[in-house]
């Protein structure tokens, strides 16, 4: 397991600031949700936290050792990321993508040993593609494909994954199962997620983005709240406790900006 952490993270493009001084741990084998609007900069962090982008400003450390003190091959080895939308030569199999997951541990030409071909099959066999791992990648559905990468993922043993709403494109079943599979592994997970109450459900920390800032951060029970849903979201919410589970549950009511014009007609009703 891992430990991720930001220490004053800033981010800007031609001027305008789209991450704000952000503070943020991921402990070991936690999941920590990242949530916000569209726009609030959760895939911007992600690729701060990939090294894919780097900041203006602030720090980004795995366990105490700095982003910038890891070489390529190194970070590779302990990180691995499932981003939205990743594309590859339509020839390619499934199984060959997965392969991919074994890069950071072999040589340029070397082949793949006995101990990689065990891990890719365990890869795909705990994301359902065992019977479809000599499909090309092209002929996959949205879902087949982000279930791919993150077989890739897997099959590079990692320490943390950074995951960029992985239940996009998933059918409930496969959101389902994709999220189980995560509270399974002994890694440390940062996943951006929509869904709140997927969030409330597998997430042991959140953190909520708010025009690039942290609004809050913490345990879902105690952050995702009506008032903090309304504020962030301009959406008016019921949270109590799903009565068969006693998992915490948000049912939207109405955007805030819906239940003004409401009012405002109401009040304008000659009757």
């Amino acid at each position: 397991m891992g430990r991720i952490t930001t220490t004053q993270l800033s981010w800007s493009v031609k001027g305008h600031r789209l991450l704000d001084n952000i503070e943020m741990a991921a402990h070991d084998g936690k999941i920590i949700g990242l949530l916000g609007p569209n726009g609030s900069g959760k895939s911007t962090l992600l690729r701060l936290l990939a090294g894919l982008r780097r900041p203006d400003t602030g720090t980004v450390r795995y366990d105490d050792t700095s982003l910038d003190d890891l070489g390529r091959r190194a970070l590779a080895r302990r990180l691995a990321v499932v981003e939205q939308d990743v594309s590859a030569h339509h020839r390619v199999t499934v199984r060959q993508v997965v392969e991919l997951g074994r890069t950071p541990f072999r040589g340029r030409f070397d082949a793949l040993t006995e101990h990689d071909r065990r891990v890719v099959d365990a890869a795909l066999e705990r994301t359902d593609l065992t019977d479809k791992q000599h499909r090309s990648w092209h002929t996959l559905s949205g879902g087949e494909k982000q279930r791919a990468q993150l077989a890739r993922a897997l099959a590079q043993e990692p320490r943390e994954i950074l995951l960029d709403e992985p239940t996009n494109h998933l059918d409930i079943r496969h959101q389902l199962e994709l999220l189980d599979l995560l509270t399974t592994l002994d890694v440390t997970c940062v996943v951006a997620l929509h869904d709140l109450n997927l969030a409330a459900r597998y997430c042991d920390h959140v953190v909520v983005l708010d025009h690039g800032q942290v609004a809050v951060a913490g345990a879902p029970e105690s952050v995702l709240t009506p008032d903090l849903i309304e504020s962030v979201y301009g959406v008016n919410v019921l949270v109590d406790r799903e009565p068969t589970t006693g998992t915490l549950r948000i049912t939207y009511l109405a955007s805030t900006a819906t239940r003004a014009t409401t009012t405002k007609e109401l009040q304008l009703d000659p009757q």
